[in-house]
């Protein structure tokens, strides 16, 4: 079985489904569409809020991120002027013994 057939027999299994939990439902249609509603608005809500904390967390990294990075960029700065130091010295420790 193909992977596209797959989904097409899974998407037609699933309403099916619904469908007939729909039909046997002990509730009246009007009750089920008012909890399908609040249970749709519900999840709006939620993927709302989880999207601004995803944001949030993603704002608070990128601070993070960057003052890694600016402390880094201090310390590769320093060590390289250390070394340059050391060159510098070497250099001149050998020109004196020329």
């Amino acid at each position: 079985m193909t992977a596209k057939n797959y989904w097409l027999a899974f998407g037609i299994g699933v309403t099916a489904g619904a469908a007939i939990a729909l039909l046997y439902a002990p509730q009246t249609g009007v009750k089920t569409r008012k909890q399908l509603r609040k249970r749709a608005e519900d999840a709006g809500d939620y993927l709302e809020d989880a999207g601004n904390y995803l944001k949030a967390q993603a704002e608070r990294l990128s601070e993070e991120t960057q003052k890694a990075i600016k402390r880094t960029k201090g310390q590769v700065e320093y060590a390289v002027d250390k070394a340059g130091d050391a060159v510098n010295s070497a250099v001149k420790s050998a020109q004196s013994l020329v």
